[in-house]
């Protein structure tokens, strides 16, 4: 197969996105152990659950194709793995976490709806018919996922808000009961 086919181009970006799913099944378990509230480690055990699917759809597309799934390695998701576990290092509050979390996650999704609407063309172009089936699943799955994480993130996001207002007027308080006292 010549390296400058489109049908090699849509192997190699199926093959990133293989990389980049089989690190996803790597590294939710981490995102759903931080998580402070229930909710959203349901949500990330859930995409787990559509994680290892999109593998085995994955795999099926390069089994038709005669072609392995192996052999690069999605430097995109590494970085973004590597920065979500940057993030899980800091030492935020509960609520500011599962923040920082979904805003990782976030661009996770993000990420992987690119590459899987890129594949979607490509298969299109091809006359893939099965492949666009495959992939469009999986391409509604992840967008699912990605509104799932905003509603949580609208509710999260407010409570991280609300606690920092709260500390705030705690040190403002416990400031004039000091400035009083003196």
């Amino acid at each position: 197969m010549r390296k400058d086919s489109l049908r090699q181009l849509y192997v190699d970006e199926l093959k990133d996105l293989y990389s980049a799913e089989t690190q996803l099944v790597k590294a939710l378990p981490k995102l759903a152990k931080a998580a402070s509230i229930a909710e959203l480690r349901q949500a990330f055990e859930e995409h787990l659950r559509q994680t290892s699917e999109h593998v085995s759809r994955l795999e099926q597309i390069f089994e038709t194709l005669g072609e392995k799934p192996g052999g690069k390695k999605c430097v995109g998701m590494e970085g973004l793995v590597k920065e979500g576990a940057e993030t899980m290092q800091e030492k935020y509050s509960d609520t500011v976490m599962d923040s920082a979390i979904i805003g990782a996650a976030q661009r996770v999704e993000h990420y992987e709806i690119a590459g899987y609407r890129t594949v979607r063309a490509f298969a299109d172009l091809l006359g893939e018919n099965d492949h666009v089936a495959l992939i469009e699943q999986t391409l509604e799955e992840e967008k699912q996922a990605d509104d799932k994480l905003t509603q949580l993130a609208e509710h999260v996001n407010s409570q991280a808000e609300e606690g920092e207002t709260e500390t705030t007027s705690r040190q403002r308080e416990s400031n004039s009961t000091s400035k009083r006292a003196a």
